[in-house]
């Protein structure tokens, strides 16, 4: 696909569901001006770029997460299927959950490069009609996720002002990602909710235990972030999944450039602990649904 097409497909996509966009600066409703930018009733305007994403973030921002980290983490999540059990989960509560809808607006906040969003979207379209919509400040993973993905909606956005309209969406993904649980609240339907993954006690223990402190090993709990989840939201489903992962030495390399857990570590400690030409990697997380209250 060319990128000039890639540019006018994301743009045809967006006009199909407009009416869920409202403007980042003064929250007037959205409309696409000929297959080129998305544009408000006072007249700002975004341009869909030719990689086929739109940029709704009105200020200049740069994050430590870079193009390596998300080529990296989408490396682990899709040839290695590091998360497939937890997407898999994922899937199924979210199929219970909405049995009965045959449309679904889906929003992954924190997207990163978008593959937990369309490996979920992807098992869902399969029983009913998705529009999945990828949102991250960081402008390299919106990159890569509209590189790879099309028939999906990628926005940089900042998730404290989302550029969409009140109680447009179904279900909220935010998985290992922070959140904003007023702009949440703002974006569910009636009926709709979050779906938050938060790390447990063992999660990428073996990197904890190599790139972190012991204290920090040790004591790592995830129960202030459940109390808050809970105060925000009326707690309806709450599973465990752990697991773990054998990975070669090409995927443990990958794992490594995309955990935050290593940016404090030397490319000594880095180089030691992929001497290994293999290693068991834990996953143990939590995965909340949440309602409004």
């Amino acid at each position: 696909m060319s990128k000039v097409s890639k540019k006018v497909t994301s743009a045809t996509y967006v006009q199909k569901v407009q009416s869920i966009f409202q403007c980042p600066i003064c929250k007037e409703s959205m409309y696409v001006s000929d297959l080129k930018s998305l544009v408000c009733s006072n007249h700002h305007s975004f341009d869909f770029t030719k990689q086929g994403y739109i940029n709704l973030y009105t200020q200049q921002v740069k994050t430590k997460y870079n193009k390596a980290l998300f080529e990296a983490r989408r490396k682990v999540i899709v040839e290695g299927e590091f998360f497939t059990p937890l997407t898999e989960a994922i899937t199924k509560i979210i199929q219970k959950h909405t049995v009965a809808q045959e449309n679904l607006n889906l929003i992954d906040t924190g997207c990163g490069e978008g593959s937990h969003l369309v490996t979920v979207g992807e098992a869902l379209r399969s029983h009913k009609s998705v529009t999945g919509v990828g949102i991250d400040l960081a402008k390299e993973g919106i990159l890569v996720a509209a590189k790879h993905y099309p028939n999906y909606i990628w926005c940089v956005a900042d998730l404290a002002n989302t550029p969409f309209k009140d109680n447009h969406f179904d279900v909220i993904l935010n998985i290992l990602s922070p959140s904003n649980y007023a702009e949440f609240g703002r974006l569910l339907t009636k009926e709709g909710f979050v779906v938050k993954v938060v790390p447990q006690q063992k999660y990428l223990q073996e990197l904890r235990g190599e790139f972190l402190a012991e204290s920090a090993q040790q004591e790592y709990s995830n129960r202030d972030v459940v109390d808050r989840f809970q105060e925000e939201f009326q707690l309806v489903d709450r599973s465990r999944i752990t697991y773990t992962k054998n990975l070669d030495q090409a995927m443990l390399e990958a794992l490594v450039t995309m955990t935050p857990l290593t940016w404090r570590s030397t490319e000594k400690e880095k180089k030691a602990f992929l001497q290994k030409e293999s290693a068991e990697i834990t996953v143990d997380v939590d995965i909340l649904i949440g309602r409004n209250n």
